[in-house]
C-alpha cells in the first residue's frame, strides 16, 4: 500500500481538494454531511484505482482527478444509503451520519451526491464513461434489492451471493478501473482486462469484509461485530458453514437470524459454528484466488510502476485487518 501512496500523493491531495470543490451548496447541511462521511477514513481504493489504471494506460491528462471525485462521491451515497437501510450506528469507527442527522438527511445527501456526480460527468463530455458508470450505478441499486430479498434466506447458495457482491459492490471497482483505462485510450482487449481486474478485486474486498465482521476488533474495523449477522445478511462465512453443518445446527441458525434482537449467546453460537466448519479460513482463501485471478489479467500490460502498484492495492485487498 505504501508503493500506491507514494506513486500517488499529489494526485491524491488534489482528488481531496476536489471532494470539497464539488460538494459547494448553498444549503449548509449538505457540505456538512457530505464532508462528515469523506472525511471519517475511507480508503479511497476506487479513486485510487481509477487514477492507477488511467497511470497504466499512458494518461497525461487532468479529467482523472475530477473521475476520481465522481467514483467515490457514488461510493460515499450507496453508504448514506446503506446505514440507514441497516440502522447502522457506526461507519469507519465513527457515528453514522444517520445516527448523527437523522435518516431522512443522510438519504437526500446521498440523493445530492448521485445527481452531483452525474452532473459532473455530463460536464465533462466523455459518452462512453457515462455509460460505464450509468450502467454500473445501476446495477448497483439491483444488488441493493436482490440482498434485501435474500434477507435471512438460509437457503442461498454461494453462486446466488456472488451476484449479489458482483452487483452491490464490486461493479463500481470495476467501473472505476475501467474508466481509468478509457481516459489512457487502452486497447478493448486491455480495457476489458481492466474492467475484469476490478471485478475480481472487488468481489475479493467484499468477502474480506464477509470474513472481518465476525472477527475483527470494532476498533479496527469501524463497525459492531457481527453486524451483518443481526441484519440477517447471509454472507459468505455463514453460507459455508450452513453447508456443512447438520439439520440441527442449520435449525438453531434459523431460529437466531429471524430474531428482532440477538443475544450475545446468539453470536457467540453463530460465531463458534462458523469457526468450526471453518467459515473464515473459506471465505479468506476463496478471496486470495480471487486476487491471484485478478493480477493474471493485467498480463495484458507491460511491467511498470503502475502495475506493480495495482498488484500491492490487490494485496492489500486479502491482507487488511480493518
Amino acid at each position: 500500500m505504501d508503493k500506491v501512496l507514494a506513486l500517488l500523493d499529489d494526485d491524491l491531495i488534489r482528488v481531496e481538494a476536489q471532494f470539497k470543490k464539488d460538494l459547494t451548496s448553498e444549503v449548509a447541511l449538505i457540505r456538512k454531511v457530505g464532508e462528515y462521511v469523506l472525511a471519517s477514513g475511507g480508503k479511497r481504493i476506487r479513486p485510487m484505482l481509477l487514477l492507477l489504471c488511467s497511470r497504466l494506460g499512458g494518461y497525461r491528462g487532468d479529467y482523472h482527478i475530477g473521475l476520481a471525485s465522481v467514483v467515490e462521491f457514488i461510493h460515499t451515497a450507496t453508504l448514506l444509503h446503506d446505514d440507514v437501510v441497516d440502522s447502522a450506528i457506526l461507519r469507519r469507527g465513527n457515528a453514522s451520519a444517520n445516527a448523527v442527522w437523522g435518516n431522512e438527511a443522510s438519504v437526500l445527501v446521498g440523493d445530492f451526491l448521485f445527481a452531483k456526480s452525474f452532473s459532473i460527468m455530463v460536464r465533462g463530455g466523455n459518452l462512453q464513461i457515462l455509460e460505464v458508470l450509468s450502467d454500473a450505478t445501476t446495477m448497483m441499486a439491483e444488488g441493493e434489492v436482490l440482498q434485501l430479498i435474500n434477507t435471512c434466506d438460509l437457503d442461498l447458495d454461494e453462486d446466488s451471493y456472488i451476484s449479489v457482491v458482483r452487483n452491490k459492490t464490486a461493479i463500481l471497482i470495476a467501473a472505476a478501473c475501467q474508466c481509468g483505462g478509457i481516459l489512457g485510450q487502452v486497447t478493448p482487449q486491455q480495457e476489458a482486462a481492466l474492467s475484469e481486474f476490478g471485478l475480481e478485486l472487488g468481489i475479493a474486498f467484499q468477502f474480506m469484509d464477509d470474513a472481518l465482521d465476525y472477527v475483527a476488533d470494532q476498533s479496527e474495523f469501524g463497525k459492531a461485530k457481527g453486524h451483518d449477522l443481526a441484519e440477517g445478511k447471509m454472507t459468505l462465512p455463514l453460507i459455508h458453514a450452513l453447508r456443512h453443518c447438520d439439520a440441527e445446527e442449520r435449525k438453531r441458525v434459523a431460529e437466531i437470524v429471524e430474531k428482532e434482537e440477538l443475544t450475545s449467546d446468539d453470536f457467540a453460537y453463530v460465531i463458534d459454528l462458523i469457526e468450526r466448519c471453518k467459515g473464515i479460513d473459506y471465505t479468506r482463501s476463496r478471496a486470495r484466488e480471487l486476487v491471484t485471478m485478478a493480477k493474471r489479467r493485467l498480463d495484458v500490460f507491460p511491467d511498470g510502476p503502475e502495475k506493480e502498484a495495482l498488484f500491492s492495492l490487490a494485496d492489500y485487498a486479502v491482507d487488511r485487518r480493518k
